[in-house]
């Protein structure tokens, strides 16, 4: 049994965690950077099927290595660096409150990476499928990708992030199916023999994390088909 000053000083270290973590968030003013353009967009007419893509760099990055998303009427909503709890944080205003009809999650490669602290791969997982859960109890069709192939971070060198991707989108494959929710594989389309995503095919030699044209162009043809399979 843990004694009264041992438990007394574990709250206070999870305190000091959860403040910490709190104001990594808020700093970047999470719920701010993208109002004026939610506001702006407004909410979609009747008859719309609104498409949000909810994300992280490889979604932000999207626009600027293909026109895929504006051609589509598409609303991107990716933040580059950006893990798990941060996209839940801002859910609401960037997605739900937009009304969409489909929102498409691609998330988790920087909780991998670390960028907001370790965090072990279920509690990733559950934070994606709490996006989904939200957006099903908003009925908004969730549509969840899975992780991209990556085998090192440019900015985080030597953690080895191959297999903990494999084991995340298993979970989330898993979770998808048991859910009949859609869950559009990019990993088996883009993997390498090394579990890395392919190089100079998807990606460059000193990135190996974000995908060029090409593997854009892959991830066009998946989760269009998904799409419009959520959306007949």
């Amino acid at each position: 049994m843990k004694s009264a000053p041992l438990i007394f000083s574990f709250i206070l270290a999870s305190i000091a965690i959860k403040a910490q973590n709190g104001i990594m968030y808020y700093e970047g003013e999470l719920l701010k950077r993208f109002a004026e353009k939610n506001d702006s967009i407004g909410l979609p007419e009747e008859g719309d099927d609104r498409v949000v893509f909810m994300g992280n760099s490889i979604t932000e990055a999207w626009s600027t290595n293909s026109t895929f998303l504006e051609d589509n009427g598409y609303v991107n909503r990716g933040w580059s660096g950006q893990t798990t709890p941060q996209m839940l944080m801002r859910f609401r205003s960037d997605v739900i409150d937009l009304e969409p009809s489909v929102v498409v999650i691609l998330a988790g490669i920087n909780d991998i990476a670390g960028n907001t602290g370790k965090t072990p791969i279920p509690v990733i997982a559950g934070n994606i499928q709490s996006m989904a859960e939200l957006a099903l109890a908003s009925n908004i069709i969730p549509i969840i990708c899975a992780v991209l192939p990556a085998i090192d971070f440019p900015w985080s060198r030597g953690l080895e992030p191959a297999p903990k991707v494999i084991e995340l989108n298993e979970l989330l494959k898993n979770y998808a199916e048991k859910s009949n929710i859609t869950y559009v594989d990019y990993y088996t389309a883009m993997v390498d023999e090394v579990g890395g995503l392919r190089v100079p095919e998807y990606t460059s030699e000193d990135d190996l994390v974000h995908p060029n044209e090409a593997g854009y162009t892959v991830m066009e043809g998946l989760v269009s088909k998904a799409i419009s399979s959520v959306l007949k």
